[in-house]
C-alpha cells in the first residue's frame, strides 16, 4: 500500500428521521482495500453522512495517521464538505452557534469530526464528488450506506 489513500464516504436514511446507514470505501493504488459500514435504527441522513466521515478518519488514525499517510476524502455531501472545511471554525469560535445564533445541529458529531480532522492536520484533503453520477467508489459507498439502512429497518 502506498502512502496515499482515497476514501469515499456516504450516508443514507430511510425517512428523515428513520433507519439509517453509512458506508466507507478505502482505495489504494486504484483498488478497494477495505469497506466499512454501519448504522442506527433512528437517525437522519446528515447524521449518517457525518458518521461516515468520522469512521473514515478513525480508519486513518488506526493506520498510524500521524505517520506519512496522506488521504483524499470524497463526499457527496455539501453539508459535510462545507461543514468541515469552513463552517466548523466559526461554530467553534461562536460556542457552537450558527451565524443566526441558533445551536448547531449534530454538534456531538461535528465536535468529534473536527477533533479527528485536527489530529490529522495537513494529511487530509476534502473533496466533493457528485452523488449518483456513476462514480464507482462513491456508488459503492452509497450501496454500503443503503444496505446498512435496510438492515436497521429490518428488511434484510
Amino acid at each position: 500500500m502506498n502512502n496515499k489513500l482515497e476514501i469515499y464516504t456516504d450516508g443514507s436514511s430511510l425517512g428523515n428521521p428513520g433507519p439509517g446507514g453509512w458506508g466507507v470505501v478505502i482505495v489504494s493504488d486504484g483498488k478497494i482495500i477495505e469497506e466499512k459500514s454501519g448504522g442506527e435504527k433512528q437517525t437522519t441522513n446528515n447524521r449518517m453522512e457525518l458518521v461516515g466521515a468520522i469512521e473514515a478518519l478513525k480508519y486513518i488514525i488506526s493506520l498510524g495517521g500521524s505517520s506519512g499517510t496522506k488521504c483524499d476524502i470524497f463526499t457527496d455531501s455539501t453539508y459535510v464538505l462545507l461543514g468541515i472545511t469552513n463552517w466548523v471554525h466559526n461554530w467553534e469560535r461562536n460556542g457552537w452557534r450558527t451565524s443566526d445564533k441558533k445551536q448547531v445541529l449534530n454538534q456531538d458529531l461535528w465536535e468529534e469530526l473536527s477533533s479527528l480532522n485536527n489530529k490529522l492536520k495537513n494529511k487530509i484533503f476534502w473533496y466533493k464528488v457528485k452523488g449518483h453520477a456513476g462514480h464507482i467508489y462513491n456508488e459503492r459507498a452509497d450501496e454500503l450506506a443503503q444496505g446498512s439502512a435496510l438492515l436497521n429497518k429490518g428488511n434484510i
